[in-house]
């Protein structure tokens, strides 16, 4: 869990010095309703067909380079949302449901919670045909292959390939 405070003066940085700001939510059009509930002017949903969001947000919150609405494939990193703090610093939502290969695990609940259970089902799938393995070394390798960014049919192929691998290094 994390906490922002927004507000006047809350650090001593000129008002308005901080752009491009980045806040990352898995779901953007929950994030943003939250943030209109409390008040917060924010644009609407937009998105970027040319893939150039990464670094500089600047782009975002002049207006350049935005496609009205949420990215049509629903990819992660590709739709966001915009709006000032009360000191003037520009913000940016950026919806993130799969992580890029290499950038960790999330230590949100319920994102974790819908691993896990993903994860359960895919082991209760290669279980029946599988050699004798401790659940938790198939359900360790599918993890990490799903926060690499592989699908859950590659990842639950990696995690056999590893159970396989497991075996065959064991001493007899």
């Amino acid at each position: 869990m994390c906490s922002i405070i927004f507000g006047k003066n809350v650090t001593a940085a000129a008002p308005g010095s901080a752009q491009g700001l980045y806040l990352v939510v898995s779901d953007i059009d929950a994030a943003r309703r939250e943030l209109l509930g409390r008040g917060v002017e924010i644009s609407e949903v937009f998105h970027d067909d040319a893939g150039v969001y990464a670094g500089n947000g600047k782009p975002y919150l002049f207006g350049r380079s935005r496609v009205s609405g949420r990215d049509p494939e629903h990819r992660s990193y590709r739709s966001f949302a915009s709006f000032s703090d009360p000191d003037g610093n520009g913000w940016l939502l950026q919806e993130i449901t799969t992580r890029l290969p290499g950038r960790g695990l999330s230590l949100d609940v319920a994102t974790l919670t819908e691993l896990l259970r993903e994860t359960e089902t895919r082991h209760g799938g290669y279980e029946p045909t599988a050699p004798k393995h401790h659940w938790s070394g198939w359900y360790a390798a599918y993890i990490v292959a799903r926060e690499n960014g592989k699908t859950p049919d590659e990842a639950a192929k990696h995690a056999a390939l590893h159970i396989e691998g497991a075996r065959d290094r064991a001493p007899a």
